[in-house]
């Protein structure tokens, strides 16, 4: 568990309600008396102030329609509150929505996470629902709410329905790459593309695939988070509504039994997240995001341990992009429930939930799994290892990250020349060039796409294939970045590398021509050229890393840390780490 906080109320005796972290006047009655005098304004009676208060972390906003459904999540978790005899109260906080934030989402996690963090620290508060859903919304409230130390239980807002495109089901996103695709390759013409961007995004929620959004519902279920059940409904189902009730249900609970978080995210959840994340072929995200977690409670993710994981679990749920069906479809399959219970001896099942009462006496009391073909047994997987592969050599030390089971498996043993750009702006100047001396064959190098280069990492690492190679019908070709991709898309990519090119690893001093090797069945990433070459450019060509005058961006490029540490501040992550994550083998 990370070093104690002088914030956490975790004492029997500890003020609770409306009597909890009363604003300093220096006349703590005065401050009592004058809090509930103005919260009275609202019209609010003695006896509901008396009740457990459970705070409601409102995320709606016009930019981001993956929750528009937040007021009827609201409602319905207000409704389960009021009939468990809490009081809830709603709040606003930073909502980011995956395209409508400048430079990339990612740049604004870890704000978002301070805010939640502070807001639930600042207000009185006996337990918070977290309600998100957005690939970095779920992530920056689990590591705020690490943080805080409050009991929380996470509700996700849910998937979007699919839509139809001339017969054949659609949905966002990785639907979306692959009609783009069609339309660059000048396969589709203008009108089609039209008619299919209509269809792609048939309701509010979250991407229909097992991109990083569906992921990270997943991982909070498997770390215990949610209630069972919690990750998959879709946005507008009565089961999502009748999800929202239940966990207003558990908040009171959690409250009134004092189950902070730290009780939840143990080393033991972290593992049963990262098995999970294995079998579901998850985003890549989830990796960053699992590790920022961890950090804020004082676990180190070990990506070598990750990757031994991986080789024994196997990929389970058929869904794009590894696989061929939606979200909707992995509900009516029986969702977590299904799978964690086809998972169970690999999994900790002595692991507590958001429910008080562990993970196996979950899957237990669920409904019985049928027959169905979306989630498959272990004896019978989509992909015999899990989704994704840790890769390590001269040109990634600190690791990098390949999601095998949506590459192409003629490419996963593969050397190539090096074809490079410097940056987005290069990139965006040349990949189109009829000029561009590329082929099939060759290694697609971005760099200045790490956590610093952007800044903030963006999912840039799905690097379109060159115009004159999509002409040609190519669908796959090796591409490296220390940027990110979205969990919605596929082909043969590296991303994460890390050290970052920005401060100076060895992506930065690759060059056009250069040799590369890919070998994810050794989970080797090599730059064929010799250490004096490599010294000799940078001695040559140092790199200076970036930095900023003022505001956030100088917050952010002074102390943002490494894909291998969660792209987390360094100054949120736990004073001290306690133990890697995974280490114990199941019980």
């Amino acid at each position: 568990m990370a070093e104690q906080d002088t914030h956490k109320d975790d004492a029997a005796d500890a003020p609770a309600g409306m009597r909890k972290g009363v604003t300093h006047y220096g006349d703590a009655g005065f401050s009592l008396f004058l809090r509930k005098a103005f919260i009275k304004g609202a019209g609010y009676t003695d006896a509901a102030l008396d009740r457990p208060v459970i705070g409601i972390a409102d995320t709606g906003s016009g930019y981001n329609p993956c929750h528009g459904n937040m007021p009827q999540l609201i409602e319905a978790v207000q409704r389960g509150v009021m009939l468990a005899g809490g009081l809830p109260v709603k709040f606003p906080t930073i909502s980011i929505g995956e395209s409508f934030a400048q430079p990339t989402s990612m740049y604004l996690r870890n704000l978002m996470s301070m805010d939640t963090e502070e807001m639930l620290r600042a207000q009185p508060m006996d337990a918070v629902v977290l309600i998100g859903g957005c690939d970095k919304t779920v992530p920056a409230q689990l590591m705020g709410a690490a943080s805080a130390g409050l009991p929380a239980i996470q509700l996700i807002t849910g998937s979007m329905l699919t839509g139809s495109h001339r017969g054949e089901t659609v949905g966002a996103c990785t639907d979306c790459r692959r009609y783009w695709g069609k339309f660059r390759a000048e396969e589709i013409d203008e009108t089609e593309i039209a008619d299919v961007n209509n269809q792609l995004v048939a309701s509010v929620g979250t991407c229909s695939v097992m991109g990083t959004a569906s992921t990270m519902a997943c991982v909070a279920e498997a770390l215990g988070m949610t209630v069972p059940g919690g990750a998959s409904p879709p946005a507008v189902t009565a089961d999502r509504m009748r999800v929202a009730e239940h966990t207003g249900s558990v908040a009171v609970q959690m409250a009134k039994s004092r189950l902070t978080i730290d009780k939840v995210l143990t080393a033991k959840a972290f593992e049963n997240a990262m098995r999970v994340l294995l079998a579901i072929g998850g985003s890549t995200n989830g990796i960053v995001h699992l590790t920022a977690i961890a950090g804020r409670m004082g676990f180190e993710v070990d990506l070598k341990s990750l990757d031994r994981m991986g080789r024994e679990t196997p990929v389970l749920v058929d869904l794009k992009p590894s696989g061929q069906h939606y979200m909707e479809h992995f509900h009516a399959a029986g969702g977590m429930t299904a799978l964690l219970r086809e998972l169970k001896p690999l999994l900790h099942l002595d692991a507590l939930t958001v429910t008080g009462r562990t993970l196996g006496e979950e899957i237990d009391a669920a409904r019985p799994s049928f027959k169905q073909d979306v989630i498959r047994t272990r004896a019978h997987p989509i992909y015999p290892q899990g989704g994704i592969a840790v890769l390590q050599g001269n040109l990634a030390p600190g690791g990098a990250i390949i999601k095998q089971s949506a590459a192409d498996a003629k490419l996963m043993e593969h050397e190539g020349r090096a074809v490079v750009f410097e940056g987005l702006e290069d990139l965006a100047n040349r990949i189109d060039s009829d000029d561009l001396d590329v082929t099939a064959d060759d290694v697609l190098v971005l760099k200045n796409i790490g956590p610093k280069g952007a800044p903030g990492m963006p999912e840039a690492g799905y690097i379109p294939i060159p115009r004159k190679l999509a002409r040609q019908g190519v669908k796959d070709i090796v591409r490296i970045s220390d940027g990110r991709m979205s969990g919605t898309a596929f082909g043969t990519i590296v991303l994460h590398v890390t050290p970052e090119s920005a401060v100076g690893g060895p992506l930065a001093y690759v060059r056009n021509g250069d040799r590369i090797r890919l070998s994810v069945e050794k989970r080797e990433l090599a730059l064929l050229v010799s250490v004096d070459e490599l010294v000799r450019r940078k001695s040559a060509q140092p790199v200076v890393a970036p930095t900023a005058q003022r505001g956030y961006r100088k917050l952010f490029l002074e102390t943002v840390t490494q894909a291998d540490q969660g792209v987390d501040f360094d100054f949120l992550r736990a004073a001290k780490m306690v133990a890697k994550v995974p280490s114990v083998p199941p019980a």
